[in-house]
C-alpha cells in the first residue's frame, strides 16, 4: 500500500480507562474481525489478562479503515496501562507516528496518562486526545476536555466524546487519526532496516520477531540477518498480525509484521536488535532501545531440585518474550540452586511466577523482594547488592545507600489527610501540593522505593476507595541506617528468609515475622526456637512447642520413679535428635515474608 495510506498508532492511557476496550470497538468497525470471532477485550489473548482485567503485553494488529472511495491501513499497538509494564508501553511507540491518548470522562488525568503522555512526546509522536467513558453518571467530559486543552493545547471542541462500551461517536476516532497523524516516512528501495519491538517462542517455528519495517522491503522468504547478534536466518513466513498471524508474500517500509525466523535458541535474537537481508545488508542498524533498570529482585527456586534446568529453559523463553525481565544463577544454603530476577515492579513479579506455573508448569519458591542498595565499605570501596546474602559484616560497612523515587500520587481532596498519613508512615517526605480543581490534588514527595514495591499501591487504594492513582521515578540515592534482619530457625540461620530494614523497623518486622514463622512451621518431635537477630543480637524469640508422645500409656501403675525414668529416657532421645535433625520449612514461610504488611 502507498506509504501516504498508512497510519502506525498506539493507544496510551491509565490504567482502566478503557484502551482495550475501544481497541474492540474499532476491530469492529473496520471489519478486521467477524462478529462470530469478536470478544471483549479480544487483543487480550493472555488468561493472565482476560482474569485481572489488565493488559501486560502490547498487542499489534492491522485493520483497514475505509473513508468514501479511499482506503487506509492503520497498524495498531494496544499498551499496558499499569506501571510495573511501562517498558512495553516505551517498546510500542517506538515502532509509531502517533498515539491515541484515552482519558475517563469521570476521573480525568491520572498519574499514568501524564506518564505515558510524557513518554510519546519524548518520541516526537502526534497525540489524539480522546475522552471516553461518557456514558457514566459521574461523567464530566466537558471539565475534562479543558483540562486536557489546558495541558495540551487542543481546542476542547476538537477532542472527541465517546464511550468504547457502548460504541458511542468511536468513528471520529479514526478519522482524527487519518487527518492529525503523519505517514511513516522511509524508502521502500533501501537496504532492509526493520526494527524489532516484541518477540515470543514458538515451538513449530522458532522465534518470531514482530516488526516494524523502516526502510526496503522483504519479499517472500530470502536469508536475513540480526545486526546485534551477528545470527542469520531463513525464515519460515512473513506476514501481518489481524490479530491472528496472516502469511503475506512481501513486507515494505512503514508496515509492521511479523517474521517466523526459525531461529531455534532464544538467546539469537533480542528486541530492539535491527534485521537486514544477508545478501544486501544495511550499512547501520537501528538505535534499539534502552535496557530497563530492574528496581525490584528476588530470588526464585524450584520446588522440586531436579527442575532446575526446566526452570532455566522456562525463564529463558519468557526473557524473550518479556524483555524486561532479568536474571543470574544464585544459590541458597536453604533452598539449593535457583535464579536471582530482576522486574520493575511487584506486580510484574507476580506476573511472571503466575507464568512459570500455568505457562511451564512449573513449581516454584519466591524469597523476600529487595531492592538495589549501594554499601560503601570501611576501605572506600563502593559496591551495589540486591539480595541480603550479599551484605557485607557490620564491620567492614561505612554506610547503606537505599535508593528514593520521586513520588506522583492524584487524589481526590477528602483523602489528602489518610494519604499524607500514608506517605509519613513510610519515612516519606512531602513536596507539594497541586491542585488540579476544586476536587483533585496532585501530591508530590520523595520516599524510599523499598517503601513502596511490596503493597503501598494496595494500602493507597484501600484508604481512598480506590480513586487514587500513583506514578514514581527513582530519584538516587541516599544514606541510610539499614541493617539486615536474620531469621534463625532451630539455632540455624535460614538466608532464603534474611530481609534488609531499616533498624529503626526492625523490632516490629522481626516481632511480626517471628510470629507468624510459629504459626507456619510443623510442630516436631522436639522444641523448636524462631529467633530475629540483628548481627549478633537476638531481637525477638517464639518457640514450636514439641509433640508430646505418651510414652506412659502402656504403664500401669508403679512406682512413680519407673514413670520419670521413661520420660527422661524420651527427653533424652529428643535433644539427640535436635542436634542432627533438622526442621521441614513449608514454602508458606518463604511466601510470609511478603505478606507481613497484610495483617
Amino acid at each position: 500500500m502507498n506509504l501516504d495510506h498508512i497510519r502506525n498508532i498506539s493507544i496510551i492511557a491509565h490504567i482502566d480507562h478503557g484502551k482495550s476496550t475501544l481497541a474492540d470497538r474499532l476491530l469492529q468497525m473496520t471489519e478486521t474481525v467477524t462478529a462470530r470471532e469478536m470478544k471483549e477485550q479480544l487483543l487480550d489473548s493472555m488468561d493472565l489478562e482476560r482474569e485481572k482485567g489488565v493488559t501486560i503485553k502490547a498487542s499489534a494488529v492491522r485493520m483497514i479503515y475505509r473513508r468514501g472511495d479511499q482506503e487506509y491501513e492503520i497498524n495498531l499497538i494496544d499498551t499496558p496501562g499499569h506501571v510495573d509494564f511501562s517498558y512495553e508501553v516505551h517498546r510500542a511507540l517506538q515502532a509509531c507516528e502517533g498515539a491515541i491518548l484515552v482519558v475517563d470522562a469521570s476521573q480525568g488525568i491520572q498519574a499514568q496518562t501524564m506518564a505515558h503522555l510524557f513518554a510519546a512526546l519524548e518520541q516526537d509522536l502526534t497525540i489524539v486526545p480522546v475522552i471516553n467513558k461518557i456514558d457514566l453518571p459521574a461523567a464530566m467530559p466537558d471539565d475534562v476536555a479543558q483540562e486536557i486543552e489546558n495541558l495540551l493545547g487542543t481546542p476542547a471542541e476538537d477532542i472527541p466524546h465517546i464511550s468504547a462500551k457502548a460504541g458511542i461517536n468511536v468513528e471520529a476516532v479514526l478519522a482524527q487519526v487519518v487527518d492529525q497523524v503523519s505517514p511513516p516516512q522511509g524508502d521502500v528501495n533501501a537496504p532492509l532496516q526493520a526494527l524489532v519491538f516484541d518477540c515470543h517462542y514458538d515451538p513449530y517455528k522458532g522465534v518470531i520477531a514482530y516488526v516494524r519495517v523502516v526502510n526496503g522491503t522483504i519479499n517472500g522468504t530470502p536469508a536475513l540477518k540480526a545486526m546485534v547478534s551477528g545470527k542469520t536466518m531463513e525464515p519460515i513466513e512473513i506476514g501481518v498480525l489481524t490479530p491472528a498471524m496472516f502469511a503475506t508474500p512481501r513486507l515494505h517500509a512503514g508496515e509492521v509484521g511479523y517474521i517466523a525466523t526459525g531461529l531455534k535458541s532464544v538467546q539469537d535474537l533480542d528486541v530492539g536488535d535491527t534485521i537486514t537481508l544477508a545478501a544486501e545488508p544495511s550499512a547501520e542498524r537501528l538505535p534499539g532501545y534502552q535496557p530497563m533498570k530492574p528496581m525490584v529482585f528476588a530470588g526464585l527456586y524450584p520446588s522440586n531440585p531436579d527442575d532446575y534446568v526446566d526452570l532455566r529453559d522456562a525463564l529463558e523463553k519468557l526473557q524473550l518474550n518479556d524483555a524486561a525481565l532479568a536474571y543470574e544463577p544464585e544459590t541458597s544454603q536453604a533452598l539449593g540452586f535457583g535464579f536471582r530476577l530482576g522486574f520493575l515492579g511487584l506486580f510484574h513479579m507476580e506476573i511472571i511466577q503466575e507464568r512459570l506455573e500455568r505457562e511451564y508448569d512449573l513449581d516454584v519458591i519466591f524469597t523476600a523482594p529487595s531492592v538495589e542498595y549501594r554499601v560503601v565499605k570501611t576501605d572506600g570501596s563502593v559496591i551495589t547488592i540486591d539480595s541480603p546474602a550479599e551484605l557485607p559484616e557490620p564491620t567492614l560497612i561505612e554506610q547503606v545507600e537505599e535508593p528514593w523515587c520521586d513520588l506522583s500520587i492524584f487524589t481526590p481532596s477528602e483523602y489528602i489527610g489518610t494519604v499524607m498519613d500514608l506517605i509519613t508512615k513510610r519515612r516519606g517526605e512531602l513536596r507539594n501540593q497541586n491542585w488540579l480543581d476544586a476536587k483533585r490534588v496532585d501530591i508530590s514527595c520523595t520516599i524510599p522505593l523499598s517503601e513502596i514495591v511490596v503493597d503501598f499501591y494496595n494500602d493507597l487504594k484501600a484508604r481512598t476507595r480506590g480513586y487514587a492513582s500513583m506514578d514514581y521515578t527513582l530519584d538516587g540515592y541516599r544514606a541510610s541506617d539499614m541493617v539486615k534482619l536474620d531469621i534463625l530457625v532451630n539455632q540455624q540461620p535460614v538466608d532464603a528468609l534474611s530481609v534488609i530494614v531499616h533498624r529503626d523497623d526492625a523490632f516490629y518486622k522481626g516481632q511480626r515475622l517471628v510470629s507468624k514463622m510459629k504459626e507456619i512451621i510443623p510442630r516436631q518431635m522436639f522444641e523448636v526456637p524462631i529467633q530475629a537477630a540483628v548481627g549478633n543480637k537476638i531481637i525477638s524469640r517464639a518457640n514450636v512447642k514439641a509433640m508430646r508422645k505418651d510414652v506412659l500409656s502402656k504403664c500401669y501403675g508403679g512406682d512413680v520413679s519407673r514413670k520419670r525414668k521413661l520420660l527422661e529416657k524420651q527427653k533424652a532421645g529428643k535433644k539427640r535428635m535436635k542436634m542432627v535433625g533438622s526442621v521441614e520449612i513449608p514454602q508458606e514461610a518463604f511466601m510470609s515474608v511478603l505478606r507481613l504488611e497484610d495483617d
